[in-house]
This record gives structure tokens, C-alpha cells and sequence, in this order.
């Protein structure tokens, strides 16, 4: 098993999501899934796993929604990937293809061409796909939409806050119609950045308070993490005084995240020397501080003036450089006072939206007793570098 860090890795070389996976279809017997986490952290290869080995007596579609840009091509989507499904058993999506007759599509060589879908159309395509594939099924109907929440933020800019509205109260009745149909929301964006967006614009409702919110954690640093990076360090010959303890250097040093243990064992074989500890420490360091960004942590800083409304970002941006400069968690009046001196404020509730809004969006986190610190310690080290604070 070789780094390969942000390319394919194949289901069989997925390490340490068995319990969660499990936890996933378990969760799919009732309801959808909202699966959440910090970008990187291997939520496409979790549904990639599952689609490939699914839970027996269930169907399962798989499609990467980042460059759905509007309702019509996302319908069209479901189209394409219900007929291919439909296909392999020679049935077609007689109810859909009627629909899109009746506005001037047709069969030409085997091939159904679509005509062009308007602004009108895209429900009743979606609802008379979803029906033609239900009707063909008697098993629980799983559709894994990656970087759907990136999808409804493309609609929102593209056709409106109206749009992408429609979109997720469609989802919803479509759900609650269709007993057997399931859905599994992933992406590297909060859906909740985008029902805070809408709901700015006037949107009351809750689109997706019938899905079960799971989230993707890190590998275990005590276990899983250490072995994924055995595993790999194994896989690259690379050579050891001592593997193990090498090994439990990167994963406590990258707090488990495996797209970064991937990073670190990738330029210890690249470098052809004796691995050891302090190289480890030397090769984050170089990650955390690399002008090409190799590891994407602007990410972080970038998204709150993509995602957080124009009032937030203040909050925001003071609070994590007030938490980053914290040997230890900070109860909120301290935490308070100390954002008073950064900005002029008295608006305690202000701060406690942004303070929710940091946490679901995985910055950060409290402890048992109420206080707030960073969630990764990886990341708190990078933001203190990149801030220089």
C-alpha cells in the first residue's frame, strides 16, 4: 500500500471507517444521512466503500454534484444515472421519457436525447425519474450525493436563493413520498452555511430536519491512524529504526487526519533518507508553512468571507485568533471580554452565533464543562502561523 494523498484509493485499502460505515447503513434502515465533516477527511472514500459494497438488498447511485450549477442540470443528472441504472436490467425510465417527449425528446440510435429542460420542467423530470426507478425496485433506494451542499450554493448563485430553495424542499418530499428512497448528503462545504444563507433570504423551512447528522472524525491516533501510516511507511520500503514509533509520530503529530499522514509518508520516500521523528516534525512543519498549500488549509480562511454572512466575519475571524493564542479552553465571558478588546461589541448573542457557526463548521469545540478551544490542535497551529499570532 503506497501514499497516494488526494488521489483514488481503492475500497479494499480504506483503513478505519469499518465501525462508522457500519453506523451509516445502520442509520440508512430509517432515514437519510447528513454526513458532515473537516474537508480532507475522507468522506468521498467512505461513499465511494459503500457504493461498492453495498448493505445487502440495497440499490445504490453515486454522483459528484461540484459542477451542478442549476435545478435543470441536476435533474438531468438523475436522469442520466437512473437510466444507466435501469439499463443494465433492459427497463428504461418509461415516465421520465414520456415527460421529456411530450418536449420534443427522442430515441435517436439507442440513445435517449434530451430536450432542452426549462426553468418549469426541472421538478416534474425529477419526480417522474425517482417514481420510474422506485417502481422498478422492491429494496431500499440509496442515492450518495457528494458535494451536494456546494450544489445548492452553485443554484443559489446561478438561478437564486428561490432555486436552491426549491431544490432541498423537493429532496425532502421526495423522501418523505417514497418509503424505500434514501439520500446521503456529503461535502466539503456545511449544508448548514447554505440553510443559514437562505434562511437570511427569507427561507423558514427545515429541509433536512428528517436526515440523521453523522460525522466523519479522524482516524484514531491510538490506533487506526498509527496503523494506516505503518501500513504505508511498509508500503514504501521506507526505512525505519523504528517503525512503529515513527509511525505514532505522524499520526499524533497530524491529530489523525489521513489525507496529511498520507502527505507526510509521501515525502519521507521522496526524500530516500532513514525516517525518524524528528524528520516527521520537520516535514509538517514545511506543510504548514508551504506557499503551494499543499494540504489546502487556507481553506479555512477563505470560507468564512465565502460562507459567513458580511456581520459574521469580525466575529468569526477575532474569536479564532482569540482561541488560536490559548494554551487552554476559555469559558464564553472570558472569551467575551477578551473579543471586547479586538472590537467594539456588547452583542453577547452575536457572539454566541458565531461561536455555533465556528463549531459546526469544525474549527472548534468545547470541552466537558462549557469552555471553548480548538478542535484540532493541527490546525490551530496553522492558523497561529498564518496569522502570525
Amino acid at each position: 500500500m503506497k501514499a497516494n494523498p488526494g488521489g483514488h484509493i481503492p475500497p479494499k485499502d480504506l483503513i478505519g471507517r469499518d465501525e462508522l460505515i457500519a453506523d451509516i447503513w445502520r442509520r440508512l434502515e430509517g432515514r437519510s444521512v447528513v454526513l458532515g465533516a473537516e474537508r480532507r477527511m475522507g468522506k468521498t472514500c467512505i461513499i465511494k466503500k459503500m457504493k461498492a459494497e453495498p448493505s445487502s438488498g440495497t440499490l445504490t447511485v453515486l454522483r459528484d454534484l461540484e459542477k451542478v450549477r442549476t435545478p435543470e442540470e441536476f435533474a438531468e443528472l438523475v436522469f442520466h444515472d437512473v437510466e444507466t441504472y435501469l439499463g443494465r436490467f433492459e427497463r428504461k425510465a418509461i415516465k421520465a421519457r414520456r415527460f421529456l417527449a411530450s418536449l420534443g425528446g427522442a430515441e435517436v440510435g439507442g440513445v435517449f436525447k434530451l430536450p432542452q429542460i426549462g426553468v418549469q420542467h426541472w421538478k416534474s423530470l425529477l419526480n417522474n425519474t425517482v417514481e420510474d426507478l422506485v417502481e422498478h425496485q422492491d429494496c431500499r433506494l440509496v442515492f450518495f450525493w457528494d458535494e451536494l451542499p456546494l450544489m445548492i450554493y452553485n443554484i443559489k448563485q446561478s438561478s437564486g436563493e428561490s432555486a436552491a430553495m426549491e431544490v432541498l424542499d423537493l429532496l425532502r418530499s421526495l423522501r418523505q413520498t417514497h418509503e424505500s428512497l434514501r439520500m446521503v448528503f456529503t461535502g466539503s462545504i456545511g449544508l448548514h452555511n447554505m440553510l443559514t444563507s437562505l434562511k437570511s433570504a427569507g427561507y423558514a423551512n427545515d429541509p433536512v430536519n428528517d436526515m440523521a447528522k453523522v460525522d466523519v472524525p479522524p482516524l484514531l491516533v491510538d490506533s487506526t491512524a498509527i496503523y494506516l501510516a505503518e501500513k504505508l511507511i511498509a508500503g514504501e520500503n521506507i526505512e525505519c529504526k523504528d517503525r512503529h514509533v515513527v509511525a505514532c509520530c505522524i499520526a499524533e503529530t497530524v491529530n489523525g487526519f489521513p489525507f496529511y499522514i498520507q502527505h507526510v509518508v509521501e515525502q519521507i520516500a521522496i526524500s530516500k533518507q532513514v525516517a525518524t521523528v524528528e524528520m516527521v516534525k520537520e516535514i509538517v512543519s514545511q506543510f504548514l508553512t508551504d506557499d503551494n498549500d499543499a494540504w489546502e488549509l487556507r481553506h479555512f480562511r477563505t470560507r468564512i468571507d465565502t460562507y459567513y454572512a458580511t456581520e459574521e466575519r469580525p466575529y468569526a475571524l477575532n474569536l479564532l485568533d482569540i482561541l488560536a493564542d490559548q494554551e487552554t479552553p476559555i469559558g464564553f465571558d472570558n472569551l467575551f471580554n477578551l473579543l471586547k478588546s479586538k472590537m467594539v461589541t456588547e452583542d453577547a448573542e452575536s457572539v454566541r452565533h458565531a461561536l455555533t457557526l465556528l463549531q459546526l463548521d469544525h474549527y472548534i469545540t468545547k470541552d466537558p464543562g462549557g469552555a471553548y478551544l480548538f478542535r484540532f490542535p493541527i490546525i490551530r497551529r496553522w492558523w497561529r502561523l498564518e496569522r502570525g499570532i
